[in-house]
Parts: structure tokens; C-alpha cells; sequence
């Protein structure tokens, strides 16, 4: 089924798309060329593919967060001679001024409205399918898994297909152990110029960003509990921690737990969390992290949330069955849901990932790094044509540390060379006491 298409005058051509308001373009030109004044790393990635043009005459769908860090990787893609579509990742963290500043002053096809539902966003993914793309792009595997279950036909042509978060990794090294993994995955998030800054530097600034703007807590002095200690979980600890709050985490991964506690964090299981929580955020990427037997114990007031890529990680459906009625948009992205007893809990941007949803998501000079390495994983993924099997494979070192090397450049930090006799140290075996 073909989705209706609206036409819009670009400054290439009239395009097809699916947007809010194409009059919102100015603000989004805005931002996009503000962002990209903090994206160094991109800006040289984006010179080089223009002279170059890698993906000359190839097709692309990305499902990314439409932000304006990532406007500036599509710029960096078409710069590159790539045919663009580029939908939304998530129903509430498209930023519609981005959107129709694309469209407009850009000339790409963008299918995404900040609030979008569900049957809507599923027919902007089945436009990013139906595209026919040879690379694909994808943050949470829903683009991918859109090709597995409904257009098995369409992923034999694509050559490579990036991710950019942690659950979607999960999911396709899933579909992976099951032999059923249909396109070569390059797993960008767990790239080091990824998951160690975004996830942790991004994901901790923004979540509380997020929080912040919805609410207007004062954290210090508050008891925040962090669901999860994986990058994004360390992060926002970290961050809550710094602002004065009294940080609890609680994870499931006993390895983790310890970290967390020399790292100077209290930890507990959510069973005991709940009841002295003010303020809970969810991390992991897993499904109902807080539940009613959590939502029960919590005191009046508590403030809950997910930053997690999925709106799973709360079981909001259950606690509908507990409560006496909600009170939608009591302030801007909160919902209060009201107990018989008179306690209210208030839930933030519907359970849906909170930096994104109720903020702008992460700063751009974190994007910079990550975006850099989407591009130039798509690169090697081109480069790699025939070579690359359906599996999920690690972004190669040599793009790490190019990209680690500009961005080091950009900040204007110099680092030490190994001695020819450190070298020659480090790689024998006979020199010891």
C-alpha cells in the first residue's frame, strides 16, 4: 500500500514528504546551521564526501531521531551523493522546524510529526521500505524489522544497514542467534566514539535536560533512582549526582551493581527503591522495569520516567489498572495519575524516552562524534559490497580512531607518540625483571 505523499517546493525540486508545517523552516534552518557550528568532526566528513561522493546514485532510508544533529548527517549523506529518505525513530522526538527545514532548504524527503501515532508511524516506515534503499540507517531496529517481517524481498538489496542504540543492537543480534538476520548490521552503537560519550556524556545531559523542562525539579537534595548502570544508566547517575541528588541505582547485571556501589552509588532492588524514590528514571532497554507492585509503594508526588529507546520500560497499561483516573497535560509532557487513596504519581512524556521527547536530546558536539561514525561506517559498508555477511559486525578501529583523532584536532588537544623503543617494547616478550 502506497502511503499519500504531500509535494513541497524544495530548493532542488518538489519532493515528496510528510511533515507538520513546511512554514516552520526558518526557525529549523536555524538550529541545523547552530548545531553544525558544534559539529566539527561531521563538517570534515561532509567536505571529503562531497569532493569524493561514495554514495553516488545509492538510496538510503534512515530512521533516525529527526534532530538537528541529525539533519546535519543527512546534509553529510547528500553531500555525499546519496538519494535520502529520513523518518522518525520515535513518534514524539521529531523536531518539526528540522523536519521542514530539510524538506525546504535542503531537499529531503522527510516523513515525521512530533506526536505522530502509531498507524501513522508505521506508514512513514513502510515509505523508508518501500523507498527500495541500499543502506539503511536505523536507531531501535524498527526500520529493519519492518524489512523482516513485511518486505523480505527488499532486504536482499540492502548492503549494509547501521544502528545506532542499545536495544537495537539487542534485537538484531537477536534475529542474529537465530539465524534469521536477513542484511550485514555495522552495530555503530557499540562503537567507542559512540557508546562511551553519547550514551553516557549525551544520554546524562539530556535525560536531566528532559526532566528538567517538564518539571522544573530542583534536584538537589532529591532522592533520584537510576533503573539500569550501562552507559546510559552511568551517565545520568553521574549527572543527578553532580546537581546534588542522592543517587540509588538498581540493576539486575551483578557486575554492574558492584561498579555502581564503588562508584559511590547506593543500590537496591527497585522492590525497596520505590517506596523512598522521588524521582525514577529507567535506562535498560529491557521490558517493565517499574511495575504496579513498584507503582503501589511509591510515595505522593514521585515523578517517573524512561530513557530507554522503547516506551516499555514502564508498564503504564498496568498501572492504568490501578489508579482512579489520570489528569493528561497537567504541565507540558506530564500526566498525573490519581490512586484511590489520594496519592498521585506523575509520569513524564508518556513513558517515551524523556530527553528527546520533553528536550532537544543530546548536545551537538557529542552527535558529532557518533554521526561522524554513522557516516563513515556507511562508507565501509559501500566499500564492502559482496563481502559482508548477515551478521552484526563491530565498527572497524581505523574509523574509531580516525574519528577520535579529529575530534581530539577539534578540541585543539595533543597527545604522545609511542618511542621507536616503546614499540618495540610493547610488541616482544623477552624483556622482564
Amino acid at each position: 500500500m502506497q502511503v499519500s505523499l504531500n509535494e513541497v517546493n524544495s530548493t532542488d525540486n518538489v519532493i515528496d514528504c510528510d511533515i507538520k508545517d513546511i512554514n516552520l523552516a526558518d526557525a529549523g534552518k536555524k538550529r541545523i546551521l547552530w548545531a553544525d557550528n558544534d559539529m566539527p568532526v561531521l563538517k570534515q566528513v561532509r567536505e571529503r564526501f562531497l569532493k569524493e561522493k561514495p554514495f553516488e546514485g545509492m538510496k538510503m532510508s534512515l530512521c533516525l531521531h529527526v534532530t538537528a544533529e541529525t539533519a546535519n548527517l543527512a546534509r553529510t549523506l547528500k553531500a555525499g551523493g546519496a538519494d535520502l529518505l529520513l523518518c522518525a525513530s520515535n513518534p514524539l522526538s521529531t523536531q518539526d522546524d528540522v523536519s521542514a527545514s530539510l524538506v525546504k532548504d535542503f531537499g529531503i524527503r522527510v516523513y515525521a510529526i512530533k506526536g505522530e501515532d502509531n498507524d501513522t508511524y508505521y506508514k512513514h516506515l513502510q515509505a523508508a521500505v518501500e523507498f527500495a534503499p541500499v543502506i539503511t540507517m536505523d536507531d531501535g531496529a524498527d526500520l529493519i524489522a519492518e524489512f523482516h517481517t513485511k518486505y523480505p524481498e527488499l532486504a536482499k538489496n540492502v548492503i549494509a544497514s547501521m544502528e545506532e542504540t542499545t536495544t537495537g543492537v539487542i534485537r538484531l543480534k537477536a534475529l542474529e542467534k537465530e539465524n534469521k538476520l536477513k542484511v550485514p548490521i555495522i552495530a555503530v552503537n557499540d562503537a567507542a566514539t559512540k557508546h562511551l560519550f553519547d550514551n553516557r556524556y549525551g544520554t546524562g545531559q539530556s535525560t536531566l535536560d528532559g526532566i528538567i523542562r517538564a518539571t522544573d525539579i530542583l534536584l538537589a537534595g532529591k532522592t533520584v533512582v537510576t533503573a539500569g548502570y550501562g552507559w546510559c544508566g552511568r551517565g545520568f547517575a553521574m549527572r543527578a549526582n553532580g546537581m546534588g541528588a542522592n543517587v540509588i541505582v538498581t540493576e539486575v547485571d551483578r557486575v554492574k551493581a558492584l561498579e555502581a556501589a564503588m562508584d559511590g552509588f547506593r543500590v537496591m532492588p527497585m522492590s525497596e527503591a520505590a517506596k523512598i524514590g522521588d524521582l525514577f528514571c529507567t535506562l535498560t532497554g529491557d521490558i517493565h522495569v517499574i511495575r504496579n507492585e513498584h507503582f503501589k509503594v511509591m510515595k505522593s508526588g514521585a515523578i517517573v520516567c524512561n530513557s530507554g529507546h522503547f516506551d516499555v520500560e514502564l508498564d503504564l497499561a498496568g498501572l492504568k489498572t490501578i489508579i482512579k483516573e489520570i489528569k493528561k497535560d497537567v504541565r507540558n509532557f506530564v500526566d498525573e495519575y490519581i490512586f484511590d487513596d489520594g496519592r498521585s504519581i506523575f509520569v513524564l512524556a508518556e513513558g517515551r524516552l524523556v530527553n528527546l521527547s520533553a528536550a532537544e536530546g543530546h548536545p551537538a558536539s557529542v552527535m558529532d562524534m557518533s554521526f561522524a561514525t554513522q557516516a563513515l561506517a556507511a562508507e565501509y559498508g559501500v566499500k564492502q559490497k559482496g563481502n559482508l555477511r548477515s551478521k552484526v559486525y563491530y565498527v572497524p578501529d581505523d574509523i574509531e580512531n580516525t574519528v577520535a583523532e579529529l575530534k581530539l584536532q577539534s578540541m585543539g588537544i595533543t597527545i604522545d607518540d609511542l618511542t621507536p623503543e616503546q614499540e618495540k617494547y610493547l610488541s616482544s616478550w623477552d624483556v622482564g625483571t
